[in-house]
């Protein structure tokens, strides 16, 4: 955890305590690092300083690890004197000087109150003599003959950078924008920003959040602390793991081994401790049995804590569930910017061709775009769900000049294209043959992309009856997209382009081409063709700009097959350079999805060679799940659906089917299409998940019926409570209150499966507690059938995410 020289178990250190949550963007703490850093002056973790109640913010400790740290500097500035003037002791090298000292002063007394105030003269005025400096020293330094990155200018650019998270520097002149970009562009920068996230103090208890890994990651904390004091100096990681397996505990600390090394390493290891198991047991004893969330603790093996949830905890968390009709969202997933808006999340999925049928090789896009889109929204994002169809290019002159010689009287008879690929085939066909057919088709490009009347009226019927065909799919699936095209974008490249050009980001190649070359990649973005054209490389640099300007995305998510992993980086990398993202303040995630296979292993296609339709693959599934229905009724076994609502089972089952296949595999994988395994009733596939959440239902309605128990009355008069006594109720709770920490992970990857793993997982639970406990007629009746309505209703949680119908009879 410590940056720059090392130091030995017996010399003084310095510590950081009170670092608030958001650490990595604090200015003060930045401060402290970046001078730590630079400087070469270790930094250790603080933790909180409980005797300096009174400060609001970092404070820097100095003492030998097996002691308490007096403070000895308070804010930014302080702090940053007394690490650089540490150096001074120990290097015996001027770090600070009164030149220094007078501008640390100008930062705490003029610049940081004038960005405070919001008043444009006092801002003005502080800006106006930062500016004056910087021309007298080469724009690089406010001290006269330094070199950049002086203990004054990690002052002054970290409070430019940090403040309303770098406001002030939108309209700041060149000289201090590149001034501050010094700072922002140094690998120090970086370096500070990692030893900030080791500083920041452990998490403590709160049960507002849902978390099961937070609150059990909080209690061994806590514990360490007490019975370690001096853990929180030596950099360990202190958080709790899930159990992989369930038989030892449910929880698990590894840190005992590891804390025991340092603590030997360091010289304050209690007399009385000798093993790493000694460790472990003390922070059992630490623990102890009065706190809200864990109990059966033992060490296992050389140091390992097991623990599990009391049933106490899980049942106020079920409960909960029951109270509020909903299962708990992570507390962490409430994303609003500084003036309360929510973010704003932008995702760019299923993306078909105009003229093009949508085929088998749009599914991915479009079902995990749909869920992912709907993660984001439930975790409180504003999320723009777009469109980005092929509406533009080459091809369109010769679809334009095929049908126009295929229906001359278009402009009074709106021709009726009902077979996309076929006309596509044909117009391509006579694309390949006629050179003058190609010629004109050359031709109608130039004049489309000029606003010819007809090329544009002809462009409009071929994308209308597009539209008519995406939606057919769009509606089975209940996908919700708005159409942001190619086209869209065409009059906002050029702009672009002269922005890298105006940069000195854009090289013209031999040929004539304009390309922005990126680091890591030895091939370019082409921005314009030699020719004058624009490609893919064009559309994407003005798409992303736009969406970050104009829709002021906080998040772009792109959901594309796999093979364009290096065309996104590319564009990320290019709009890092530029200027127009940065880590601190954006997140660019493309999500790279593999092929969909036939049983031969290759592309899935028709046994005619064809690309499957995806409206021909969604209605076979239906068929298939309708058939099995029918059969069911047959014998006797689907006894709670009518004739006049097979149909629709049949459609939310078979939809959901082809969803949950797709959904259920981490989404870079390549997979099998297979009916018969995903309209299986057993196994992880969402035919068996819906039937378990009809039965769980089907529980609760023979409740009503058949013993008099009306949980709904229940909750309304506030009479329910679920008790968690026999160990599948325990289990069953447990599995429950793991969905706020399958969200969070979800968020950190945007795959959904993690959803998919929690809702298998809950409902083997379910299946489990519905076989060992008897629930219909039961003492425990009341409390069992609230436990099977919270199981559905989370179920149904999960469903909704994944974008898939739930069923309440089958």
């Amino acid at each position: 955890a410590a940056a720059g020289k090392s130091h030995t178990p017996a010399d003084p250190v310095y510590r950081l305590a009170n670092v608030p949550a958001g650490g990595t963007s604090d200015a003060c703490t930045l401060k402290a690092c970046m001078t730590s850093v630079l400087y070469g002056t270790p930094l250790l973790p603080g933790g909180t300083a409980a005797d300096l109640p009174f400060l609001h913010g970092p404070a820097l400790l100095y003492g030998d690890a097996t002691s308490a740290c007096p403070a000895v500097a308070f804010g930014g500035n302080g702090i940053i004197k007394a690490l650089a003037l540490a150096n001074n002791a120990t290097e015996g090298t001027n770090n600070m000087t009164a030149e220094m000292d007078d501008w640390l002063e100008y930062e705490r007394s003029e610049l940081r109150p004038a960005l405070g105030s919001g008043n444009a003269k006092k801002i003005d005025a502080a800006m106006s003599k930062l500016a004056t400096a910087l021309e007298g020293h080469g724009a690089v330094s406010v001290v006269g003959g330094g070199a950049p990155l002086s203990a004054a200018d990690l002052a002054i650019t970290l409070t430019l950078l940090h403040h309303e998270d770098g406001a002030a520097l939108s309209s700041a002149s060149p000289s201090i924008q590149a001034y501050a970009n010094i700072t922002k562009s140094s690998p120090a920068y970086a370096e500070a920003k990692k030893l900030a996230k080791t500083l920041l103090p452990p998490a403590s208890f709160d049960p507002s959040d849902p978390s099961l890994l937070n609150a059990s990651s909080a209690i061994f904390a806590a514990a360490i602390s007490k019975a370690f004091p001096s853990a929180v100096s030596l950099g360990i990681e202190i958080k709790a793991f899930k159990c992989k397996d369930i038989k030892h505990g449910d929880y698990q600390c590894n840190v005992a081994m590891p804390l025991f090394q340092k603590l030997k390493a360091s010289g304050a290891l209690p007399p009385n401790i000798h093993t790493p198991q000694q460790v472990a047991q003390s922070i059992i004893d630490a623990v102890g049995d009065d706190n809200p969330v864990l109990g059966d603790l033992n060490v296992n093996g050389p140091g390992f804590i097991m623990s599990r949830v009391k049933a106490s905890y899980l049942e106020k968390g079920v409960n909960d569930i029951i109270t509020n009709g909903a299962p708990a969202k992570p507390k962490s997933t409430t994303t609003t910017t500084k003036d309360s808006s929510k973010n704003v999340v932008v995702v760019d999925f299923s993306s078909p061709n105009i003229a093009k049928e949508m085929h088998v090789g749009h599914l991915r896009s479009t079902i995990i775009g749909e869920a992912v889109c709907r993660i984001l929204e439930y975790t409180g994002n504003d999320v723009r769900r777009v469109n980005h169809v092929g509406d533009w290019g080459t091809q369109f002159g010769m679809l334009i000049q095929y049908l126009k010689e295929e229906y001359p009287d278009f402009h009074d008879d709106v021709p009726n294209i009902t077979d996309l690929t076929a006309f596509y085939k044909n117009a391509k066909g006579r694309f390949d043959e006629s050179p003058e057919f190609k010629k004109i088709s050359q031709l109608n490009v130039v004049k489309l992309q000029a606003g010819d009347e007809e090329c544009r009226k002809i462009w409009q019927v071929l994308c209308d009856v597009s539209r008519k065909e995406f939606e057919k799919v769009y509606k089975r699936l209940d996908i919700t997209v708005e159409e942001c095209g190619e086209s869209f974008y065409n009059d906002k490249i050029a702009p672009v382009i002269d922005e890298f050009i105006e940069r000195g980001m854009c090289s013209v190649e031999e040929g004539g081409a304009k390309c922005v070359f990126v680091p890591k990649f030895k091939i370019p973005l082409m921005v314009q063709k030699s020719d004058g054209g624009y490609g893919y490389d064009s559309t994407d640099m003005a798409a992303i700009k736009y969406r970050l300007d104009q829709l002021k995305a906080q998040q772009i998510v792109y959901i594309t097959d796999f093979t364009q992993a290096d065309h996104f980086a590319m564009v990320f990398a290019a709009a890092k350079k530029i200027g127009w993202v940065t880590d601190e303040s954006h997140r660019l995630d493309h999500i790279g999805f593999g092929t969909v296979q036939g049983e031969d292993g290759k592309r899935f296609k028709t046994r005619s060679g064809d690309t499957v339709r995806l409206v021909d693959l969604l209605d076979e599934a239906v068929s298939r799940m309708e058939a099995s229905l029918k059969d069911r009724m047959k014998e006797g076994k689907a006894v709670h659906v009518s004739e006049e609502e097979t149909h629709a089972t049949a459609s939310a089952m078979g939809y959901g089917a082809v969803k949950y296949f797709d959904l259920r595999r981490n989404p870079t994988s390549n997979y099998i299409f297979s009916y018969d395994r995903m309209l299986d009733t057993k196994g992880n596939t969402a035919i068996y998940l819906l039937y378990a959440h009809a039965r769980l239902e089907s529980i609760v309605s023979k409740g009503k019926a058949d013993h008099g128990v009306d949980i709904d009355a229940l909750i309304e008069g506030r009479k329910a409570k679920i008790v968690l006594a026999h160990k599948s109720e325990r289990n069953l709770g447990l599995h429950l209150e793991f969905f706020a920490d399958s969200i969070e992970e979800t968020l950190k990857d945007l795959f959904p499966y993690h959803i998919c793993d929690f809702l298998y997982a809950l409902s083997i639970a379910a299946s489990d507690f519905v076989t060992q406990c008897k629930v219909l007629g039961s003492p425990e009746m009341e409390s069992r059938l609230l436990l099977c309505r919270a199981t559905a209703i989370t179920m149904r949680q999960c469903f909704q995410l994944l974008g898939i119908r739930h069923v309440m009879r089958i």
